[in-house]
């Protein structure tokens, strides 16, 4: 990654001259199957410029999953750079969205007293759980067949192409627009894309221009991420290989909620990728305890989830397990 780096073309993407850029963008919009792609600083950032260029005039709303990151991670974007009112659902299944959930709070209607629905936004995964793609293909179909667009946060979707849930084009073709992150658990430094048809990528340049999101030299930063993604999905390897390395971090994951249960903890969801999500609550362990153990033992934890990432060391699974076996054994006074 590092020699990508340095190896990286310094021209403007602003005016899109860049070629380690351009090549990025090309790839991951052809992997994805839409016609055209953006490189963007970050995540959070991209979902806002897709949301901001799919909405032209209020009033308007975005219905999406009530836990979504969209609401509560994103600085509350949607609001100040969106105008847009939020109909959040909790899914009938605890998991994900279903078409049933997607129709019980859209609003089609010409009833002027209520904020029609004009973007309906997914994520996945989600909270580590993947959005099966039969499911998204129904809600698919329908928000097509009403004229609502359809946005893809897919921050993790790395995960559940992975997880062999489905290819990339298969997921990225039900949606009009996609945001993937390189940051996450691809492990590039900084970096997100959206991909879309080319009219609207034209659009999202120009809103992404008023963020404050145009870079200059920008090939250092999407060099690192083309690295990233070649290492873990590249063209080169055969697709049996591609996301070897993040299903095995799956199995880490899997290993990691197995530790937990066995030293008499539960888990408030299932291991599906590479987050495992102990239940403090139900042990009696309040967050700040549960970080005081964990810095004892070198670890750094942060509430009740824990992220697996493909560099992390057997050592730091050593002490991961020593800091549960601590906090549920209450070896540990508080």
């Amino acid at each position: 990654m590092l020699q990508a780096i340095i190896k990286a073309s310094l021209l403007d993407d602003v005016y899109q001259e860049d070629p380690t850029t351009k090549s990025l963008e090309g790839h991951i919009s052809t992997m994805a199957g839409h016609e055209s792609g953006m490189f963007i600083l970050s995540g959070t950032m991209a979902n806002q410029v897709a949301l901001r260029t799919h909405l032209t005039q209020p009033p308007h709303a975005i219905l999406c999953d009530a836990r979504a990151h969209i609401i509560h991670w994103e600085a509350g974007g949607i609001a100040s750079m969106c105008g847009a009112m939020v109909q959040g659902v909790n899914p009938s299944n605890g998991e994900y969205l279903t078409l049933e959930d997607v129709q019980r709070k859209a609003v089609l209607s010409d009833d002027v007293h209520k904020c029609p629905t004009r973007v309906i936004a997914l994520e996945n995964t989600v909270l580590g759980i993947i959005h099966p793609l039969s499911e998204i293909r129904r809600i698919s179909k329908w928000a097509r067949k009403n004229g609502v667009k359809l946005h893809l946060d897919g921050a993790r979707l790395w995960e559940a192409v992975a997880a062999g849930a489905g290819t990339m084009q298969d997921f990225a073709e039900c949606f009009d627009s996609v945001a993937l992150d390189f940051a996450k658990g691809l492990g590039a430094p900084m970096g997100a894309i959206i991909v879309g048809n080319a009219k609207f990528i034209a659009q999202g340049r120009r809103v992404r221009k008023s963020l404050g999101g145009g870079m200059r030299q920008a090939g250092v930063i999407s060099a690192a991420a083309r690295a990233a993604v070649d290492e873990m999905f590249g063209s080169e390897m055969s697709t049996a290989e591609r996301g070897a390395a993040m299903r095995e971090v799956h199995c880490t994951a899997r290993h990691v909620g197995d530790m937990w249960i066995r030293l008499g903890g539960k888990l408030r969801r299932r291991v599906e990728t590479n987050i495992v999500w102990v239940d403090l609550q139900e042990a009696g362990i309040e967050g700040e305890n549960f970080r005081e153990v964990g810095r004892k033992y070198g670890v750094k934890v942060d509430g009740s989830r824990i992220v697996i990432h493909y560099q992390i060391s057997d050592e730091a699974l050593m002490r991961l397990e020593n800091t549960f076996a601590s906090v549920l054994s209450r070896k540990i006074k508080w």
